[in-house]
């Protein structure tokens, strides 16, 4: 399903810049097959419509600092909007969890948590319990590498859609 009013063009530097970050106007336009200033201006438009979050850097943490890395899914024993959006609000305050994933199914979040160590991984498990946010269960998966984490190709997943 189409929900943007987006070009082939568009499209194509939307998918640059999300695979190199930040480029020059020369760089941009010799990726997407566009001159220079008109590219530039359709990245201006695309900035200011809010297609673009921000950017970012992959880090080599591993190369800087020993981590541990956990997955976590959450169930709430409850299920009210208000239960969802205590717990919600408390981890979005939490530098630990990198990324939440509210889900469907059997259970209600899936977490990716990073910590100095096992033992603060631990810490922070048992102060989310002792807060009552109500869950009910959770599972911690620890991470022992990484095979793959990158984002979407945006110019295939819109290929499947009606452009």
């Amino acid at each position: 399903m189409k929900k943007t009013g987006l070009d082939a063009a568009d499209i194509r530097i939307l998918n640059a810049i999300q695979k190199h970050g930040q480029l020059s106007k020369t760089k941009l336009a010799e990726i997407v097959n566009l001159s220079p200033t008109p590219c530039w201006t359709r990245l201006k438009k695309l900035k200011a419509a809010g297609f673009i979050r921000g950017y970012r850097s992959e880090i080599a943490l591993d190369r800087i600092i020993d981590f541990t890395q956990v997955i976590v899914t959450v169930s709430l024993a409850h299920h009210r909007k208000s239960d969802f959006d205590r717990f919600e609000s408390h981890i979005s305050g939490l530098s630990e969890v990198a990324e939440c994933v509210a889900t469907g199914g059997g259970m209600d979040y899936v977490l990716k948590v990073f910590s100095p160590s096992l033992a603060d991984f631990q810490n922070l498990m048992e102060s989310l319990l002792a807060a009552e946010f109500g869950i009910e269960r959770y599972m911690t998966y620890i991470v022992t590498r990484d095979i793959k984490s990158e984002p979407p190709d945006l110019v295939k997943l819109i290929s499947k859609t009606d452009m």
